[in-house]
């Protein structure tokens, strides 16, 4: 029996972020959340158990409101960088989950290191 979509996505992102608990040396964690509607991100610190920033296409005054493209991606990577540089966050680890590194991820990521976050 073939397994199905969503237990592959579960698998794949087990493995990625246990890869990343390994290397991560004590850095905040850049966690991507994907629907077919919005994308967010969050800066997690996982020592301390808090959130340090986050960013959404849900929210209004991004101008991107229920849109899931790689434009609304590449607001939403600035503005987490904008905000990680106010909460004295310089460099962080980046946790795509059980998203291929590619498209939207990828240019949240793009966004985020031009923006001076270092990932």
């Amino acid at each position: 029996m073939a397994n199905s979509k969503r237990t592959l996505f579960l698998k794949r992102r087990l493995r990625v972020r246990n890869k990343l608990r390994k290397v991560n040396a004590g850095r905040p964690r850049l966690s991507v959340h994907r629907s077919n509607k919005n994308i967010s991100v969050q800066l997690i610190d996982d020592l301390r158990g808090v959130t340090v920033a986050s960013a959404s296409t849900l929210e209004k005054d991004l101008g991107v409101v229920g849109k899931n493209n790689v434009e609304a991606a590449t607001k939403v990577g600035a503005l987490i960088a904008e905000r990680a540089k106010a909460a004295g966050v310089t460099e962080a680890y980046f946790d795509r989950g059980g998203f291929l590194f590619h498209g939207k991820v990828k240019a949240l990521a793009d966004a985020a290191r031009e923006g001076g976050l270092k990932i």
